[in-house]
């Protein structure tokens, strides 16, 4: 009997760890609460020998990081029956929130299986660099992710907005890495605790992780104050604040249009070059209803082949219609896209109805500044951003419309943002219906944000930039090679031992 109950205790303690790690985790990427990431993590660590804890971790985390998702309900205004709707978004909900406790899971078995492959004793030296190993998987995980249709907000955006000067390391190994740097923070607390636990010193691990979070912090810090001195021009954003759920309304489609206009004028007035309105402003095949006064970039839908996209459509002054444009092509599970399978080809989430992908480059070259486009949550994809920026997009813009979520995914996606500009060491502008309508400086920092959920025009100078970043350059490649030396000397040390 006193077994069974010392294994219930166990057990107990194991879930405790686990449910408190995914609280904590959870709350941070929900939150930008930065610096609850690290000892959520830790408990991660501390349950991660056992691929069941580990999936607990993760499904809590996620359910709570992406929480937002429940706001899908009310479906009826896209035909949805009342009867479905709130079953529908709770199973959107749990399906992601399952999706990452699996991997979490197979994170922690790979775990498993690198100890049992190349570690040989159970010294600090060897435990670090098996950690390390899968603190590098994690990231290169979180990048292959990004460039699937998951929006998936990872660890990776976790330092910020609160720990800006060790985000800046982006520069150099991009959101993977600072995933990476996360985990093995958190790597570093949960050993504090097992050897303080254990009454060892653990005074030199302390000074030691110390150390290299001050050079970290120092170095991060170094790359971001390469500011931009070189030309500019003034953006004005149009937050809209247009409720997806009354936008197709004929109300809202008949004085629409005459809000462009009042709004395209409005910016002329205060002395903007262009004017930015977000994802989805214009209807299908839309004009304006007079010439634009000034440059206008704007989101909209436009038909190729008989197929419909969503775009940014850049409208030169003087003209109704767009002359140059960029489709998006990282499109919405259910909500703009779903599988050729039968009986659904015809069906989706979209008040818009079905949307179809377009070229896979952010580029847009038009009479403007040459810039790199993110429409909605293509914001989480980093590699085609950098590799837009490497082939001379000058800043960045992000169109959203994410409406009708909560204030937490709008931290999130300005997260997301700050990180994309300092991978790239772009300014980048965000445009939202409801917001974060804001300008990112090319350091992370929210220089301008307006209000949320409020119609408002804001003006901001945005710098150009030609300069390219080391991570714009060569992507994920310091990580591989990293990744490659690191497992080579762990198998390299399971030899000696074995010898």
């Amino acid at each position: 009997m006193p077994k069974k109950i010392n294994i219930t205790k166990e057990k107990f303690l194991l879930f405790a760890q686990a449910a408190i790690g995914g609280v904590l985790s959870g709350i941070s990427l929900s939150q930008g609460s930065t610096f609850m990431m690290p000892f959520g993590i830790a408990l991660l660590w501390s349950v991660s020998s056992v691929p069941f804890w580990s999936f607990i971790w993760g499904l809590i985390a996620v359910l709570l990081s992406h929480r937002w998702l429940l706001d899908l309900h009310p479906l009826s205004w896209i035909g949805v029956p009342d009867v479905l709707s709130l079953p529908i978004a709770i199973g959107i909900w749990l399906f992601c929130g399952i999706a990452g406790a699996v991997l979490v899971g197979t994170w922690s078995f790979l775990l498993s299986r690198f100890k049992s492959l190349f570690v040989r004793d159970d010294s600090l030296k060897f435990r670090f660099l098996n950690a390390l190993a899968l603190s590098i998987l994690w990231g290169l995980g979180e990048v292959l992710l990004a460039q699937t249709p998951l929006f998936w907000i990872g660890i990776g955006t976790s330092l910020l907005p609160g720990d800006r000067w060790l985000a800046g390391l982006a520069q150099i190994v991009g959101a993977g890495g600072l995933c990476a740097i996360q985990l093995i923070i958190g790597w570093w607390v949960w050993q504090l605790a097992a050897i303080y636990k254990k009454k060892m010193q653990w005074i030199r691990l302390f000074l030691i992780g110390l150390i290299y979070l001050l050079l970290g912090h120092t170095l991060g810090w170094y790359l971001l104050t390469n500011e931009i001195n070189s030309e500019s021009f003034v953006v004005a954003m149009w937050q809209s604040n247009i409720p997806i759920r009354e936008k197709f309304s004929k109300d809202k489609i008949d004085s629409i249009p005459y809000s462009i206009k009042s709004s395209l004028d409005k910016a002329k007035d205060l002395g903007a070059d262009l004017l930015v309105a977000p994802e989805g402003t214009l209807l299908l095949n839309q004009k304006l209803i007079s010439p634009a006064p000034i440059n206008f970039l704007t989101g909209g839908f436009r038909s190729i082949n008989g197929l419909q996209r969503s775009s940014l459509l850049a409208i030169n002054a003087g003209n109704i219609d767009y002359s140059f444009a960029v489709d998006k092509y990282r499109l919405v599970p259910l909500g703009e896209w779903l599988p050729n399978l039968p009986g659904f080809s015809s069906f989706s989430l979209s008040a818009v109805g079905g949307i179809y992908p377009g070229e896979s480059s952010r580029l847009l070259h038009w009479d403007g500044p040459p810039l790199a486009v993110a429409i909605c949550y293509e914001i989480s994809d980093g590699t085609a951003l950098a590799k837009a920026a490497l082939d001379g997009g000058r800043w960045f813009l992000s169109l959203a419309n994410l409406d009708p979520y909560p204030i937490s995914l709008q931290k999130q996606f300005l997260a997301l943002s700050q990180l994309r500009s300092i991978e790239n060491n772009r300014d980048l502008i965000i445009v939202s219906n409801t917001g974060p309508t804001s300008l990112v400086r090319n350091t992370g920092k929210v220089q301008f944000i307006l209000p949320p959920f409020e119609e408002d025009i804001g003006l901001a100078k945005v710098n150009l930039n030609r300069d390219s970043t080391f991570y714009s350059k060569f992507r994920e490649t310091s990580l591989l090679i990293l990744l490659s030396i690191n497992i080579a000397s762990l198998y390299h040390s399971g030899l000696k031992n074995r010898a």
